[in-house]
């Protein structure tokens, strides 16, 4: 019979926690005997050999890609919509339609209520568990096969992937439930944890991680789909940044940026996003079992349909006006990764993302991907060091003008007045986040809640009338996890 101990009190866990197991097996060369009992396999084969636990390790990334995850563009689509940077289009009434954009609605009853967003904290714990049973298999494991770089190596990815998705659990819903074990009589009826607990766990896995990480890409080469000592200073330099540590903001931001062996702003923006981007620092391969073709998750949400002429789109999610209007004029991020069309019967022209080319209309079953969904890049960390200088640390004001200006000249803008300062610079580092970063992986919501300017910038438009409450600057706990564990307490407004 098999068993399987779950991370979360939640039925519907279930699935999300089995499928990584099966694709840790899978991607184990189908070695494992299928007769074996599952918690056997998992806590001694799998672990028996380098190779092994190699596999296991890829497990927890290709989680993160399965259908209806968090890392398959739903982060980047939910993150858009609540904020400022992208309206649904709902093509048969030729109109915006503002659902999911400000009400978030539950429907159903009781244990059956769900929400839109249910599957962002669905996917983030089957995430975890993965990484859970990884860590405890290295841990476990007294195989000679197992040589102890490979374990340090193992274990540092794994404790990066955990942090990386509580990251996006604690900035979505607040406060979380801390499941660190798949024992299941410890995590069953675990409480939410205080938001200030989860970053503590956070910087903890990210220091780890970034301590015991190689400098190098596992694999060599160039392929940076595995996270190396970078990647995980570059994450934990944004936590310190979100959590008011502009010191080691700063610091973590430079290390990363003084690896110009490594990494580079890449001066044609064209060239930012495929596979052989020199300012990737992480990037996700979207070719894994659950997705045969070469688009790119992001591609797929958000590059529009076209007719068979090409002349108008067929589309789903449009730039908003607030977006599209942010960018000043000559800004090379507008011309290169804004396009705009007609849509289809309809009487507007619409802008859309396109950083990513391949989408639906023009991607290719069993093709080989020209880019990969990037994760973490080089210019994140120039606006978070910017960000902390603007703050006072380090070289302060001049500094954080300088690193603007790096950017901002890659756009093709002219230099900021080296006489801003206090509010007015920091106008211009989040002007500089909203331009650089819209529609990736939340940046731009995220950054409007913890500046606390969410409120004063999203209620007014008007697309998001009427303003639903500031509740929605928080997604509602699955209402079946809740029903499931009594210690589980919804956020308010839900």
């Amino acid at each position: 019979m098999i068993r399987m101990k779950i991370s979360i009190n939640s039925q519907r866990l279930i699935s999300a926690a089995l499928l990584p197991v099966v694709y840790m097996l899978a991607s184990c060369s189908k070695l494992v005997s299928i007769s074996d009992p599952l918690d056997r396999v998992t806590n001694g084969t799998v672990f028996s050999t380098d190779d092994f636990a190699n596999g296991a390790v890829n497990g927890i990334y290709n989680t993160m890609l399965t259908e209806n995850s968090f890392g398959k563009g739903m982060t980047a689509l939910y993150g858009a919509l609540s904020a400022d940077e992208v309206n649904l289009y709902q093509s048969y009434y030729n109109q915006y339609n503002p659902v999911n954009t400000n009400h978030l609605v539950l429907i159903g009853s009781g244990a059956n209520r769900t929400c839109i967003t249910d599957n962002l904290w669905i996917s983030a714990y089957g995430a975890i568990y993965t990484a859970n049973a990884v860590l405890e298999g290295l841990s476990n494991s007294t195989s000679a096969g197992l040589h102890e770089t490979a374990r340090q190596q193992f274990t540092a990815e794994a404790k990066f992937l955990r942090a990386f998705c509580y990251f996006y659990l604690v900035n979505f819903f607040g406060d979380v439930p801390l499941a660190l074990t798949t024992e299941y009589s410890a995590t069953a009826t675990l409480p939410r944890s205080s938001v200030t607990d989860v970053y503590q766990q956070i910087i903890k896995d990210l220091k780890d991680a970034r301590d015991n990480l190689a400098a190098t890409y596992p694999g060599g080469g160039n392929n940076r789909t595995r996270v190396n000592k970078w990647a995980a200073a570059a994450l934990l330099a944004r936590v310190y940044l979100f959590t008011g540590d502009y010191s080691n903001a700063l610091t973590e931001a430079t290390n990363v940026i003084n690896q110009s062996a490594l990494y580079v702003l890449e001066p044609d923006l064209d060239k930012v996003f495929p596979i052989a981007s020199r300012e990737a620092i992480w990037q996700l391969n979207q070719k894994t079992m659950s997705q045969s073709s070469d688009a790119t998750p992001e591609g797929i949400t958000f590059l529009p349909g076209f007719t068979p002429n090409r002349d108008t789109i067929l589309v789903n999610y449009l730039l908003s006006p607030q977006l599209v209007s942010s960018f000043e004029t000559g800004d090379k991020r507008k011309q290169q990764w804004i396009d705009v069309k007609p849509v289809y019967h309809a009487s507007i022209s619409a802008y859309y993302n396109r950083k990513y080319k391949t989408g639906l209309y023009n991607q290719i079953l069993g093709g080989t991907p020209i880019e990969y969904s990037v994760v973490l890049r080089l210019a994140e960390l120039y606006l978070i060091r910017a960000e902390a200088q603007a703050h006072g640390v380090g070289g302060g004001a001049a500094a954080a003008i300088a690193d603007l200006n790096t950017i901002r000249n890659r756009a093709g803008l002219s230099d900021l007045p080296g006489s801003l300062s206090g509010a007015a610079l920091l106008d211009a580092v989040a002007h500089e986040w909203q331009t650089e970063f819209f529609c990736e992986w939340g940046h731009r919501w995220f950054n409007l809640k913890r500046t606390g300017k969410a409120h004063s910038v999203l209620s007014q438009i008007p697309i998001k009338q009427p303003w639903a409450g500031d509740q929605q600057l928080l997604y509602p706990v699955p209402p079946g996890d809740i029903s499931r564990n009594k210690n589980l307490i919804q956020n308010p407004g839900y």
